[in-house]
């Protein structure tokens, strides 16, 4: 076996509110790791914990660690060891796996003619998160759905497992589709092409997206305030992006039933560097934004 070993750092204030249900922030702040360790085909194993304290909140302690130790029972992970300090509240998790050797799926082996997949759907974080924030409006249902895969995203580990044989090269979509799939394209020095009537998406966001309207103009806006860019670069799906020979389509799409998790082929490695995205008429879509900046 090989070890494959990821770090993620959560900070009030900056990837959760302070007022964060405790239990829900648990079970992310380790399910964001077991996340990375899917992308790699890895089996998580082990984890540590080091977390910095306003103060002692013997409660809020034991709703995080029982949604924490929820996530480490679901994916049969232990916790060696950690650190705890006095400080403004954040949570640092180093994860560990196993991957047999030579079978870790890289960022750096896309090849040209590959096609490009992603699991499940992407936006619904983001729709939450601007619900929150009062950017916009969800019924009572979407809410709860939403809500749903911000807090308590579900890490695709049988998906990432399965994938040892079939994928090429694969990412966690964390800070966006198309900053995620631009590391992907950096490290194994390709482009890529995507058609946005492809990329999967919820009713949820379908009925913004209907009400947004597909124009140009739409998308010039800051994702922030842009439907379309919640979908491609809102972030904090914990979705699988993945790259795979176009003869493995086929595999793919059995694999896909298989795990009752929907696949989508949403777009071809290309040659030319940098990342084209064709919109609902086909026309090249110009982001000025690609994702979450830590720094911004």
């Amino acid at each position: 076996m090989e070890l494959a070993i990821s770090a993620d750092m959560l900070v009030a204030g900056t990837h959760f509110f302070h007022d964060a249900d405790a239990y829900k922030l648990g079970w992310k702040s380790l399910a964001v790791n077991v996340s990375d360790m899917a992308a790699m085909g890895a089996n998580p194993k082990w984890a540590t914990l080091a977390i910095a304290l306003p103060e002692v909140n013997t409660a809020w302690l034991a709703e995080f660690s029982r949604g924490f130790f929820a996530c480490a029972d679901a994916f049969n992970i232990d916790l060696i060891g950690g650190d705890t300090t006095r400080g403004p509240l954040t949570i640092s998790v180093q994860i560990m796996g196993e991957v047999p050797i030579g079978q870790a799926i890289k960022r750096s082996n896309a090849n040209v003619g590959d096609e490009i997949w992603v699991s499940g759907h992407c936006g619904d974080a983001a729709l939450a998160l601007a619900h929150m924030q009062g950017k916009l409006t969800l019924p009572a249902d979407a809410v709860a759905s939403c809500a749903e895969a911000l807090h308590t995203p579900q890490p695709r580990v049988a998906l990432g497992l399965a994938l040892r044989q079939i994928a090429s090269s694969a990412i966690d979509i964390s800070d966006g589709l198309l900053a995620d799939l631009g590391h992907i394209l950096e490290r194994s020095n390709v482009g890529a092409t995507l058609m946005l009537s492809y990329v999967p998406h919820s009713a949820y966001l379908a009925d913004k997206l209907a009400g947004a309207g597909h124009s140009n103009e739409d998308v010039a806006n800051t994702h922030d305030n842009n439907i379309l860019s919640m979908l491609l670069a809102g972030g904090d799906d914990y979705e699988l992006c993945f790259t795979a020979p176009i003869e493995k389509h086929a595999e793919i799409n059995n694999l896909s039933e298989k795990l009752t998790l929907p696949l989508s082929c949403i777009g071809r490695i290309t040659a030319n560097a940098g990342l084209i995205v064709h919109g609902f008429n086909d026309e090249i879509l110009d982001f000025k934004e690609t994702g979450f900046d830590h720094f911004s």
